[in-house]
């Protein structure tokens, strides 16, 4: 008897840290997003800065690029018919939309290595004595956006999971928000790094 008043004393305790922690999620992802703004708008500002100095290598983007990039927008697609399905209780069509967008993103990320491959066959290297700088750049920046990609496919992977054990309802679904909102600023992203790459060279 002691032991059940000791669980229902603490459980106020616990629903209020998970409550906090539920507010403080949206603003911290925010604050991760800025952050990377704030990278991705220095390496585009370095890229036309080193452009204007001379020595800069023209190339035409290989063509899987307009793949990816059609590829991240769908993804946006399917995981906001996920976040609308949730919103309705739609359990199996919330797991579909988050199943999709995860192969879409690795769908990305497989398009991603094959223009590295391309752009290589081109001559277009990230590094060494046959290496420009706006090669260099390009592979960098698609790299570090991979990077971020990765975490955004973790953070779907973990999501899907939880869908698939019923773990959210129209009343309890933060996570999937959450998980969107990173997702949907990789498209974007994207999509400002693929028009500037491919009018900026």
């Amino acid at each position: 008897m002691e032991a059940v008043k000791k669980i229902k004393r603490e459980n106020p305790h616990k629903a209020e840290l998970k409550a906090a922690r539920q507010k403080a999620a949206k603003p911290m992802l925010y604050i991760g997003i800025i952050s990377m703004v704030m990278l991705f708008a220095g390496l585009t500002s370095a890229y036309v800065v080193r452009a204007d100095n001379g020595n800069w290598l023209v190339f035409q983007l290989p063509p899987i690029a307009m793949i990816s990039t059609a590829i991240i927008i769908t993804s946006s697609i399917t995981m906001f018919i996920a976040q609308r399905a949730i919103k309705n209780d739609n359990y199996q069509l919330t797991t579909i939309g988050i199943g999709l967008t995860f192969l879409l993103g690795l769908g990305f990320f497989y398009t991603q290595l094959e223009a590295w491959k391309q752009l290589t066959a081109q001559g277009i290297y990230f590094f060494g004595k046959y290496s420009n700088a706006s090669g260099s750049f390009l592979y960098l920046i698609a790299l570090v956006h991979l990077a971020h990609m990765m975490g955004g496919l973790i953070s779907l992977l973990v999501t899907f999971v939880k869908s698939l054990r019923r773990k959210y309802s129209s009343t309890e679904h933060l996570g999937i928000e959450l998980a969107a909102i990173y997702w949907h600023f990789l498209d974007i992203l994207w999509v400002y790094l693929f028009l500037f790459l491919y009018f900026f060279r």
